[in-house]
């Protein structure tokens, strides 16, 4: 992919970069890290997101080759650049534990089957909801945000060994969401890497 940086871009990474080491972190880890830190500029997603290189390698390869990419909400896929995303939030209808967001999840899974990215950034009954299905991701980005029931849920994504990329804290939403599946579009391939 030809992405053009623009100039204060490059500035914002060599101003995050004199802040904090992110050196002794693996490539995509790194790239991770460092999109989210710069989308919501706070350090601490330095200690606070969980992620592991072997997953993000192996979700970078699907990525790339095409794998469908489903959001809990337009705003992260308004937030993804360079790739369709797959939201059913629109269809989606609330029902008796059950909410729109878990439904959307459901809706989508018939859609797209197993082996999409999920990139969850505001509900966390979408996570929840996504937990229940048998959906054998590439990856889940579970990083909703708030005080009710976000810590829970991306605590049950972890327990669930999917390969995923999450946080400790509260924090999380829909920027932060997209800019850790941006790290992984926008890092190379290692055929682009030789060219």
């Amino acid at each position: 992919m030809n992405r053009v940086v623009h100039p204060i871009e490059v500035e914002s990474y060599r101003r995050l970069r004199a802040r904090l080491d992110t050196s002794h972190f693996p490539p995509l880890t790194r790239a991770v890290v460092e999109r989210v830190i710069h989308s919501a500029a706070d350090l601490d997603y330095a200690t606070d997101l969980v992620l592991d290189e072997a997953d993000l390698e192996k979700a970078h390869a699907a990525l790339h080759a095409g794998a469908p990419v489903v959001v809990d909400v337009e705003m992260v896929g308004a937030g993804i650049t360079r790739r369709e995303t797959v939201c059913r939030l629109k269809d989606a209808e609330s029902g008796p534990g059950l909410t729109r967001s878990a439904h959307a999840i459901r809706l989508a899974y018939e859609q797209v089957g197993p082996g999409a990215l999920w990139v969850i950034g505001n509900a966390p009954t979408a996570l929840e909801e996504l937990l229940t299905l048998d959906a054998d991701p590439a990856l889940v980005v579970g990083l909703p945000v708030g005080f009710v029931g976000a810590v829970e849920s991306k605590a049950a994504l972890r327990e669930s060994g999917l390969p995923a990329v999450s946080n400790v804290s509260e924090k999380g939403g829909s920027a932060v969401a997209a800019a850790a599946l941006n790290a992984l579009l926008y890092h190379p391939t290692s055929a682009e890497e030789k060219l």
